[in-house]
């Protein structure tokens, strides 16, 4: 039924063998999250530990000190930039890369020294790596094949995985009649059906279009709750790892900057590189202005009002000291200013509402949300890093929208149905919302 003969050394790496912060850091020290639930562990299914990996090429550290535990039947995302490790550390796990020193157990039993093909892992990568001359089954059943199993067994496995990939109709065709989504899919029935204790995605959607990369996102995540795989996912992108993950793990120079749940990573990041990398964050100068520690406690002052602090980057921070407040877009309140620069509709004698004064330069619809940035004259240290930052306006150089002088810049992520009168050039009152905040070194 199309499956034609290939050797095993053409193999194309197919088979390798109270205010939340309590909580949010209980969570992420215990390395779990307040997510969705894990997913039921395969009978059989293990565990990973990566013990202090060192990996060098050359002078460069690809790895310096790595260690990481995965629990039986979770799914872990390691992202980062390019260069942090974070394939390395796949790569490592798979068997293709030797560490300079430290441990890799599955199950508890010492693999370092396994080679790949006696790792009993399935992997997939980002390109599809399928056999030409293979149909969607024949690629599907090769693995099964090199194990010794029996054609009819081999075939009416291969059928079944390919009936839970949704791709039953396609047993027949051949790479080149197939789409990308559909190639991909094939690659994970074949890295499923030789039942590996683990499952290694090194970066599997980077190839293909937005649509068919969203759905297929989900559609892994489904098969891995369903069978319960161990598995580890590499990805460069935020989004597909936020998502995908029961944790994620941020990579940095060759070391985790943080691992916890996707929604503590965003909302409770450790360090400002976490809260820089996974999404936009604004960066606004703030003044300590209450006595805390190092792992927060404190208030700051920050354009006119005073939050509680979550974290301070290093712990010699002292009172009245300059610093970085970080904020998310979503954090960032936006009020139309009337004509005699009071928020709209409020009351004569009120008292002043907390904030600082801005014009909104760009507006950037993007579906239930419109992002708006916004010119804070005066403000010059205020900043937008992050995912998305490059799209910024040159609002605050000098002689830019803000005229004389030199302005800063925050973005908002404010409710579509709500951003009426909020266009460009409208005066607004900047504020916060009333949360902890990160507070780092400016």
């Amino acid at each position: 039924m199309g499956e034609t003969t290939a050797t095993a050394d053409q193999a194309p790496g197919a088979v390798a063998g109270d205010d939340g912060r309590a909580g949010a850091r209980a969570a992420d020290e215990a390395g779990g999250g307040t997510g969705g639930a894990l997913a039921v562990p395969a009978a059989g299914a293990v565990g990973i530990e990566l013990r202090e990996l060192h990996r060098a090429y050359g002078r460069v550290a690809a790895l310096d000190g790595l260690s990481l535990t995965i629990a039986p039947g979770e799914l872990v995302a390691l992202l980062g930039p390019s260069g942090c490790g974070k394939t390395t550390a796949l790569r490592a796990l798979a068997g293709f890369e030797r560490p300079d020193s430290g441990q890799i157990l599955v199950g508890g039993i010492d693999i370092t020294g396994v080679p790949a093909n006696k790792r009993d892992m399935g992997m997939v990568f980002q390109a599809y790596s399928l056999f030409p001359n293979l149909t969607a089954l024949g690629n599907v059943a090769f693995g099964l094949r090199l194990r010794g199993l029996a054609a009819r067994r081999r075939r009416a496995r291969a059928a079944e995985l390919l009936e839970l990939v949704g791709l039953a109709d396609r047993a027949g065709q051949y790479p080149h009649q197939l789409s990308g989504g559909q190639q991909q899919r094939v690659a994970l029935a074949r890295a499923l059906a030789i039942e590996p204790r683990v499952l290694l995605l090194d970066e599997p959607l980077s190839a293909l279009d937005a649509q068919v990369r969203a759905a297929l996102r989900d559609e892994i995540r489904s098969l891995q709750t369903r069978l319960g795989i161990t598995t580890l996912f590499v990805t460069h992108d935020q989004e597909e790892a936020l998502s995908l993950a029961d944790r994620v793990g941020v990579m940095r120079a060759g070391r985790l900057e943080q691992i916890a749940a996707p929604e503590v990573v965003y909302a409770w990041p450790r360090t400002a590189f976490v809260a820089e990398f996974v999404g936009t964050v604004n960066r606004l100068p703030g003044r300590l202005d209450a006595a805390g520690t190092g792992s927060g406690g404190g208030t700051v002052e920050v354009i006119g009002q005073r939050l509680p602090v979550l974290e301070v980057g290093s712990s010699d921070r002292s009172l009245g000291q300059d610093v970085a407040v970080l904020v998310r877009p979503e954090a960032v309140l936006l009020a139309a200013l009337d004509p005699a620069g009071g928020p709209e509709g409020q009351r004569d004698g009120a008292a002043a509402a907390p904030g600082v004064p801005g014009r909104v330069v760009q507006r950037s619809f993007r579906g239930a949300v419109t992002r708006v940035q916004v010119e804070l004259p005066g403000i010059e240290r205020a900043g937008v890093a992050g995912t998305g930052s490059a799209e910024l306006t040159a609002a605050a150089a000098p002689g830019g929208p803000g005229g004389a002088g030199r302005s800063g810049l925050v973005v908002a992520d404010v409710a579509t149905a709500q951003v009426g009168d909020l266009a460009v050039g409208a005066q607004v009152l900047v504020s916060l919302a009333d949360r902890p905040v990160l507070v780092t070194a400016p």
